[in-house]
C-alpha cells in the first residue's frame, strides 16, 4: 500500500496551521477509533485511524514537518 499525503489525509491544504492540523486530527481520530467502529468496519476504520494518526505525528512536529515539506 502507498503513503498518500498527509495533507490530503487529514483534508488540508499544504499551509494549514498548527490549529487546523489539530483540529483536524482530532475530527478524523473520533470518526476512525476503534472503540466507535465495531462489527464488519472495524479493520477498516482501524486502518484508517492509523494513516491519520501517522500524518498528524509528522505534522504536529515542526522539524519533521519541515523535512517532510
Amino acid at each position: 500500500m502507498s503513503k498518500r499525503d498527509f495533507y490530503e489525509v487529514l483534508g488540508l491544504a499544504k499551509g494549514a496551521s498548527e490549529d487546523e492540523i489539530k483540529k483536524a486530527y482530532r475530527k478524523l481520530a473520533m470518526k476512525y477509533h476503534p472503540d466507535r467502529n465495531q462489527g464488519e468496519k472495524a479493520k477498516e476504520a482501524e486502518a484508517q485511524f492509523k494513516e491519520v494518526k501517522e500524518a498528524y505525528e509528522m505534522l504536529s512536529d515542526a522539524e519533521k514537518r519541515a523535512a517532510y515539506d
